[in-house]
C-alpha cells in the first residue's frame, strides 16, 4: 500500500513538473514575443562604445533566456559594427558619430578595420567627435580618426609605445619538481619557450621586437595623418610620456579641447545643428536592423568565420573544430547560388590534426569555387595552416600571422612525486613508447614523438609551399615558428594583399565574376537544450559570464589562457600562448 502511495505521488509530481515547465516556456515565449521595437529618431548621433567584447562573428543567440533578458546586447560582432557604420553613412536620421568608449575590447586588426570604416564614413560629410576621461593607447589610435578630440580636464592619454610581457617558468619548475616536457621544431616556436628557460631567447626577442615595431608604425602613421603630427614627434611624445595630463596632450596637439562631458554634449548639439541631440548606441542601432545589409541578389558570397583556438571536434562559437567548419564549407559548396567562399580566420592555432582536416576540406572546395582568406587579429600557426591554400589571402597590416612551426608539450611531475614520497610502478604487455607523468621521459618515447613533430612540420611547410607557389626551402627560411605582422607577411610572400574583410569579399566577387551579391554567414551555432537552462540567479547564461564578472576582463583572460592548456591534445600548431600588446 505504501509503495502504491509513493508511486502515485511520484506520478502526480511528474505531471505537476511538466505543467510548471510548460508555464515557464509560455512565460518566456510571451517575453520574447514582446521584443522592443527600436527606431532611429531624427537628428540622432550614433554613439560608439566598444567596451563589450568584440568578436568577428556573433550570430543572434537562440537561447530564449538570452532573448527574454536581452543578454545578447553584451556582445558585439565586427561584421555588424562595420555594416552599421556603412548604413549610418546613408541614414538621414544619423547626423554624426560620437566615439565615447572607456576602452576597446578588440584586437589591433579589428580596431584597424573599424578605424578604416570610420574614415570612409567621414567622406559622407557627417562629423565624428571623440570624448573621454582617459584614453587608452588603442582607444586613442581609434579616436584620432575623429574631426575633433576632447579630453576631461583631469584626464590623460596613455601614449607610451607598445610593449609585451611574457612569464617564464623554468625556475618555478626546478623549485617545485613539475615541468613540461617539450618537443618542438622551429627556433622561433616560443609557445613553449617559457618552460625551457628563465629568460627570453635572442630569437624570440627579435621576432617580438619586429612585430611590435611593425604595428607601432601603423599606429603612428595613422595618427600622424589625422592629427598632422610627424611620426618623429609622436615618438618623442611617447618616449617622454608627454600626454600624461590634459594640458600636455593639448599642447602637443593630441586633442583639440579640454572640457567636461556636459560641455562635450553641447558641442554635439552645435555639430548636429539641433537644440536637443538624440543618441543611439551601436548595440541599439544594430538591433534596429542596421547591422546588416539587405540585398535581393540571387548570387551569394559565403563568409565562413573560423574564430578561436583550433581543437579536434565539433567546435562552437569560441572554438574552431573541424566538425562545424567542414560542414559549413560543404554547405557553401553545395549551394548553387554561392559563387565564392571567404574564410575569415581569427585564430592562434591549436590541434595540427584538426588543422589538416580543415585544410583538406578547403582544398576540395577550391576545385569547385574560388576561396579568399581574410585574416583578423591573429591567423598564426594552425590559423595560417587552414589559410595557406586559398586563391588569395588578405590580411590587415596589424594582423599577427605566420608562426609556421609545431610542438608537443607534456606535463611531468617526476621530481615532485619524489619530493612528496610517491613512487609509480608500471606493468605493460609490450615494450612500446609509453609515457607516465610520474617517470622521466624515456628516449624511445622522445624519438617517436620527435618523429611525429618533424613529420607534421614537413607537412605544414609543404602545404604552405604548394599553396603559396614557393619552394620548400623558401618557406622553411621564413618559417621556424617565426611570427610576422600582415605588413611583414606581405613582403615575405605569405599574404597577397593588405586590407579588411570588405576587401576580401570584393576580391571574392571579382574571382567569381559576378555583379550583384549578398552575404551568407556561416557557421550556424545551435544550442543544446540543456545549455538553454544553465541560468544562474545573477542572470548569467553560463559559467564564462559569471567568471568574467567576478574576475574582471583582464583576470578572466589570464584564467581562460591557463584553462585552455588542459585541452591541448596531440601535436600542436600554435603560436605563443600569450601575446599581450600594451
Amino acid at each position: 500500500m505504501k509503495f502504491l502511495r509513493n508511486l502515485l505521488a511520484s506520478i502526480v509530481g511528474f505531471f505537476i513538473s511538466i505543467f510548471l515547465i510548460l508555464l515557464v516556456f509560455i512565460g518566456i515565449a510571451s517575453l520574447v514575443g514582446k521584443e522592443e521595437v527600436i527606431e532611429v529618431e531624427p537628428n540622432s548621433i550614433l554613439e560608439l562604445d566598444l567596451t563589450s567584447a568584440i568578436k568577428d562573428y556573433a550570430p543572434k543567440d537562440d537561447n530564449p533566456f538570452v532573448k527574454a533578458f536581452k543578454l545578447d546586447k553584451q556582445k558585439l560582432a565586427l561584421n555588424n559594427i562595420l555594416n552599421a557604420i556603412d548604413n549610418a553613412q546613408l541614414d538621414d536620421n544619423i547626423k554624426g558619430i560620437s566615439l565615447n568608449t572607456t576602452f576597446i575590447n578588440a584586437g589591433f586588426a579589428q580596431t584597424q578595420s573599424i578605424r578604416t570604416k570610420l574614415e570612409e564614413f567621414k567622406e559622407s560629410g557627417k562629423f565624428i567627435y571623440a570624448y573621454n576621461d582617459v584614453y587608452s593607447q588603442k582607444n586613442y589610435y581609434l579616436s584620432s580618426v575623429a574631426d575633433s578630440l576632447f579630453l576631461n580636464p583631469v584626464g590623460q592619454i596613455d601614449f607610451n609605445g607598445l610593449s609585451s610581457e611574457i612569464l617564464y617558468y623554468k625556475d618555478f619548475e626546478d623549485k617545485y619538481g613539475i615541468k613540461m616536457e617539450v618537443i618542438r621544431h622551429g627556433k622561433y616556436k616560443s609557445a613553449v619557450e617559457p618552460y625551457l628557460d628563465n629568460k627570453m631567447s635572442d630569437a624570440n626577442r627579435e621576432q617580438i621586437s619586429s612585430f611590435l615595431k611593425s604595428i607601432w608604425s601603423e599606429v603612428t602613421a595613422a595618427i600622424s595623418n589625422n592629427r598632422k603630427i610627424s611620426v618623429e614627434k609622436l615618438n618623442t611624445i611617447a618616449d617622454n610620456s608627454e600626454a600624461r595630463n590634459a594640458e600636455l596632450a593639448k599642447k602637443n596637439n593630441l586633442i583639440d579641447q579640454i572640457l567636461y562631458k556636459d560641455e562635450y554634449d553641447k558641442k554635439l548639439e552645435i555639430a548636429a545643428d539641433v537644440k536637443k541631440v538624440e543618441t543611439i548606441s551601436i548595440q541599439d542601432y544594430i538591433a534596429s536592423g542596421k547591422g546588416r545589409k539587405s540585398s535581393v541578389a540571387k548570387d551569394k558570397i559565403a563568409v565562413i568565420y573560423a574564430q578561436g583556438q583550433i581543437m579536434y571536434g565539433e567546435g562552437n562559437d569560441r572554438i574552431i573544430g573541424q566538425g562545424l567548419i567542414n560542414k559549413s564549407i560543404k554547405k557553401a559548396v553545395k549551394d548553387k547560388n554561392v559563387k565564392a567562399i571567404v574564410l575569415r580566420v581569427n585564430s592562434p592555432g591549436g590541434s595540427a590534426l584538426a588543422s589538416e582536416l580543415i585544410w583538406r576540406e578547403l582544398e576540395l572546395a577550391k576545385k569547385e569555387k574560388p576561396i579568399v582568406v581574410s585574416m583578423g587579429n591573429v591567423a598564426a600557426s594552425g590559423g595560417y595552416y587552414i589559410a595557406c591554400n586559398a586563391d588569395l589571402i588578405v590580411a590587415e597590416p596589424t594582423t599577427i600571422t605566420g608562426s609556421i612551426g609545431v610542438f608537443g608539450a607534456i606535463p611531468n611531475a617526476y621530481e615532485l612525486s619524489k619530493k612528496i614520497g610517491i613512487n609509480a610502478e608500471q606493468v605493460s604487455t609490450n615494450n612500446s613508447a609509453s609515457y607516465s607523468v610520474f617517470e622521466p621521459m624515456n628516449q624511445k618515447f622522445y624519438d617517436v614523438t620527435k618523429e611525429g613533430v618533424e613529420q607534421i612540420y614537413t607537412t605544414f611547410v609543404t602545404r604552405v609551399a604548394n599553396g603559396r607557389k614557393m619552394t620548400f626551402e623558401q618557406v622553411d627560411a621564413i618559417a621556424q615558428g617565426r611570427v610576422w605582422t600582415g605588413k611583414e607577411a606581405l613582403a615575405k610572400g605569405l599574404v597577397d594583399e593588405l586590407g579588411g574583410l570588405d576587401k576580401a569579399i570584393l576580391a571574392a566577387v571579382q574571382l567569381a565574376d559576378i555583379k550583384t551579391y549578398r552575404i551568407r554567414n556561416y557557421p550556424n551555432y545551435k544550442k543544446d537544450y540543456k545549455e538553454m537552462f544553465k541560468l544562474s540567479p545573477l542572470g548569467k547564461v553560463n559559467k564564462e559570464e559569471i567568471l568574467r564578472e567576478a574576475l574582471g576582463n583582464e583576470s578572466y583572460q589570464l584564467f581562460d589562457q591557463i584553462n585552455q592548456m588542459k585541452n591541448l591534445k596531440g601535436i600542436q600548431a600554435r603560436m605563443p600562448y600569450i601575446i599581450d600588446i600594451k
